[in-house]
């Protein structure tokens, strides 16, 4: 766990989602910079790369210093500058192993469930 920029690392403390994106889209469809590519990922497909799918709850930092804006040695820790997400995964097996730059990942069918449940300001709290 870590909140400076680069670290590859998920950042801590109280955040918030601040933007839902994939309503729409079907499971297992492949975002690139948040966008729908059109290509959906489906369970027993190769695994090339760590692919962003199905749905994204992009998180926003809470707490300045910490997980927003710059730290205390002018260093970037901002949660929402860093693209840190929670989102689906084509690597389903690796959950709970780091295997992101900092977001965070669950399956395709937990994170569409957890999509409904949210919305815009839902508060999230990483330990």
């Amino acid at each position: 766990m870590g909140c400076v920029k680069d670290s590859l690392q998920t950042p801590t403390g109280l955040l918030a989602v601040s933007e839902m994106i994939g309503a729409d889209q079907p499971k297992g469809m492949v975002f690139k910079g948040r966008r729908p590519t059109g290509q959906l990922w489906q369970a027993g497909g190769p695994i090339t790369d760590n692919l962003i799918t199905s749905r994204i709850l992009w998180l926003e930092g809470l707490e300045e210093g910490l997980n927003r804006g710059l730290n205390s040695a002018g260093q970037v820790v901002d949660t929402k500058e860093r693209y840190i997400y929670i989102h689906g995964t084509n690597q389903s097996a690796e959950i709970g192993q780091p295997n992101s730059h900092g977001c965070v990942l669950l399956s395709d069918d937990d994170v569409i469930k957890l999509f409904s449940r949210v919305s815009v300001g839902t508060p999230v709290y990483i330990k």
